[in-house]
């Protein structure tokens, strides 16, 4: 019996292998979990397509994965019939996990004093009001007592050159995972947010994850950087029940860089380095 066996969820935002929603989602299948899965409706563009097959070939070599539904996160009845097909198929849920987030390229790598207008409404809409809209949608499918969690980063707290319009969306984020919190606290149901270190994901690529990678390494008291395996154990932990009684918390999975103020190990290898 594992700690997910007679559990179902909802899993969206999962981008490929490599997406810290489907490390989440991989290790509570193991654990006996049920999961209907959501995708970006197909587009033309050939890097999509193609993408899509590597994700139908993920959820479809799991027993534990029961459906594979469309939904755009910023249209309401997409949400809607996904919810509609997630009932129909595996009844009201347990868990949910949020893994949506998104900038237009040209308005991520620049400064955030030059984010275009639209781009900003992009980028909110997408990476913070889509957890309000999504959570809404599953309002009647959410069974009492359900958790929902979704993926942060640490640049919504502090200031991370490069995260730039992101960090300002997860700054959104982070807030709306409280206020939620006391919403949907009356019916038992919990909302969390998991804060993880730099990883090779997607999303890590386009905010520069290389350099990251070397500070983190650097600068936590750990001394290395997390992994995916470690990703998904805390994300299965926060939707599970070994976490009742947690909410509207920001879990901090990065080696203990979070409580750095100084760099830490870095001035011991900047030194070394300049003796050299």
């Amino acid at each position: 019996m594992g700690m997910f066996s007679g559990k179902k969820g909802l899993i969206t935002g999962v981008f490929n292998e490599k997406s810290i929603a489907w490390a989440i989602a991989e290790l509570i299948m193991r654990e006996g979990g049920v999961c209907g899965f959501t995708y970006m409706p197909d587009k033309a563009d050939d890097a999509r397509q193609k993408n899509l097959g590597r994700i139908t070939k993920l959820v479809e070599g799991q027993e534990n994965a029961k459906f594979f539904t469309p939904m755009d996160a910023t249209n309401d009845e997409h949400i809607a019939d996904a919810m509609t097909r997630c009932e129909a198929e595996i009844g009201k849920i347990d868990f949910l996990l949020h893994s949506i987030a998104f900038a237009p390229p040209e308005d991520l790598k620049g400064d955030t004093l030059d984010t275009s207008r639209e781009g900003f409404k992009i980028a909110m809409e997408i990476s913070a009001y889509s957890l309000i809209a999504l959570t809404k949608g599953a309002k009647g499918v959410l069974k009492d007592g359900a958790s929902v969690l979704t993926l942060t980063y640490y640049g919504g707290e502090k200031c991370v050159p490069g995260y730039n319009i992101m960090g300002v969306c997860k700054a959104a984020l982070d807030s709306i995972v409280k206020y939620l919190a006391f919403d949907l606290g009356p019916r038992g149901i919990r909302v969390n947010a998991l804060s993880a270190g730099p990883l090779q994901t997607i999303s890590g690529r386009g905010a520069g994850v290389d350099q990251m990678l070397s500070l983190y390494e650097a600068m936590a008291p750990l001394g290395r950087n997390i992994t995916h395996e470690e990703a998904g154990k805390c994300g299965a932990f926060l939707l599970s029940d070994m976490s009742a009684g947690v909410t509207a918390e920001i879990l901090h999975l990065d080696g203990g860089y979070n409580a750095m103020g100084s760099p830490g190990r870095m001035v011991d290898q900047i030194k070394a380095a300049q003796a050299k």
